[in-house]
């Protein structure tokens, strides 16, 4: 069950759950950006969407998805979608821009600016995240 933060309206886990209480719209995180990353993120948020118990929030800068935690982030940058989520496994070769080590698992960064980027590994990875507990 989650709760919606009477202030900035987004849903939330739980009403002690820390956030970024501002009220943000989706469509100005991509103000000024390529068209294309809003068909990538689309697409993203059509799979990701569907799986059980995701909540989605807006914060100034990104997108957060959050099932029991965080599992994905997209941050809208000028040209390209950086997109965060968590694995297990250490992750240092392309197309990872970034893998640290978070606690007991990896932070992981890949980043995407054409629609031809979004392949069934990216969404592999992501499925993986959402089901870290």
């Amino acid at each position: 069950m989650s709760w919606t933060c009477p202030n900035c309206e987004r849903e939330l886990l739980n009403e002690h759950q820390t956030h970024y209480c501002a009220k943000v719209s989706l469509d100005s995180l991509f103000v000024g950006k390529p068209d294309e990353l809003m068909l990538i993120f689309d697409k993203l948020l059509a799979e990701v969407s569907d799986w059980d118990g995701v909540l989605i929030g807006t914060t100034p800068n990104c997108i957060v998805f959050t099932h029991r935690r965080t599992f994905l982030v997209i941050r809208p940058m000028k040209k390209e979608l950086d997109i965060q989520f968590y694995s297990t496994e250490h992750h240092p070769e392309k197309p990872f821009i970034k893998s640290i080590a978070y606690r007991n698992k990896y932070e992981n960064h890949i980043r995407i600016s054409e629609l031809d980027d979004l392949r069934p590994q990216l969404f592999a990875y992501i499925y993986a995240s959402y089901r870290l507990l």
